[in-house]
């Protein structure tokens, strides 16, 4: 059975599925991150059915993800910019790049991001934000946040990555 919607989940993952999981989304998001703007740059960009990238694009605006601005009156023209909630997905796009690039382009990664401050090949890592160590999952214990329901089951530790027997 198909599941056509996570609206009823209460998990942060399938909220934001609900939100960016549509087919195009990400792609729209990604060159909205890279400064496209406008609907004919992101239709001949992705080569996305017009009917199918408006969909996109009121969907994110409707979630506050991107702002449509009026640009031109005669004719009526609108551009698509990042609001604020729109950029704090740089970092869950990069990831899931770097993932791409490590487990699905046996090639080599298609773009690389360099740091523009030191000139270096740059690859994002998870870390702390009170003592700045790095993130792995061997490292992390999960518990119930403020938004758990009473009884709600949470994992032990996070799955570290390592090979089972």
């Amino acid at each position: 059975m198909r599941r056509s919607s996570f609206s009823e989940m209460n998990c942060s993952i399938a909220q934001s599925l609900e939100v960016i999981g549509e087919w195009w989304t990400p792609l729209i998001l990604r060159d909205a991150l890279m400064g496209v703007t406008r609907f004919e740059q992101f239709q001949s960009r992705l080569g996305i059915a017009r009917n199918v990238l408006s969909a996109r694009l009121q969907t994110l605006v409707q979630h506050g993800i991107l702002e449509e601005v009026q640009y031109s009156e005669r004719p009526p023209r609108s551009e698509y910019v990042l609001t604020q909630k729109g950029r704090d997905l740089w970092p869950v796009l990069t990831m899931l790049r770097q993932w791409g690039d490590r487990w699905l382009a046996p090639e080599g990664a298609p773009v690389e991001i360099v740091h523009a401050s030191c000139g270096h090949v740059a690859h994002a890592e998870l870390t702390c934000s009170d003592c700045g160590g790095r993130l792995r999952g061997r490292d992390l214990e999960l518990r119930h946040g403020p938004g758990a329901p009473d009884g709600g089951i949470v994992p032990e530790r996070v799955d570290s990555g390592r090979a089972r027997a």
